[in-house]
């Protein structure tokens, strides 16, 4: 099957997750610089979730790029991803409304940990239609980051009950920055396949 589709399907989810979590950025009705100020934790909100969703885009599409053929299972496995990913725009509107306390911060880092899982998923039924030879098959190797990620979100969500959600907090931040550059392994993977057109 043609891959184009299914980038372009995505594109459009990714989009639509975005400009939902924007609405949530209410102006004030003053017009003081102060009247800005409870908005913080709204906006912090936001911005994370940005990043998050960015990051995810930003790696599907050099995922997607380095892959040769997907099949019903990478569609399916797309699809589980995309559901989880919808449902940022809940959690990041339902932490930044109550000032990050536990229950919606925790629900946050679950939102972050589902993504996480779908995108390994999503990794392992692209290996799977790619096949172990495939350049890609070669660049991911055992995907340590992923899984970490993986086991980070659960420490944070186990840090923020037992803890304090701004040990939650502080994971998903650094979690966040562990991703903001695209996977060097998959970036040396498109150079490659650059080069040889």
């Amino acid at each position: 099957m043609e891959k184009d589709r299914l980038a372009a399907f995505s594109d459009g989810v990714v989009a639509i997750i975005v400009t939902i979590m924007v609405l949530e950025l209410k102006a004030p009705h003053s017009a003081d610089w102060s009247a800005l100020i409870p908005l913080a934790p709204t906006f912090a909100s936001y911005a994370l979730s940005f990043v998050y969703v960015a990051i995810y885009w930003n790696n599907h599409h050099h995922l997607l790029y380095a892959v040769s053929r997907v099949d019903g299972r990478v569609l399916w496995a797309n699809m589980h991803l995309l559901f989880w990913l919808s449902l940022i725009p809940f959690a990041t509107a339902w932490m930044a409304d109550n000032d990050f306390a536990r229950a919606p911060t925790i629900l946050y880092g679950l939102t972050l940990l589902l993504p996480a899982i779908a995108y390994y998923l999503l990794t392992l039924a692209i290996l799977r239609a790619d096949g172990p030879a495939s350049p890609l098959a070669g660049a991911l190797g055992r995907e340590v980051k992923g899984r970490a990620s993986i086991a980070l979100y659960f420490c944070a969500i186990a840090g923020g009950y037992f803890v304090s959600p701004l040990l939650a907090l502080a994971i998903y931040v650094g979690v966040a920055i562990m991703w903001f550059a695209p996977d060097p392994r998959i970036e040396r993977t498109v150079a490659g396949s650059r080069d040889q057109r």
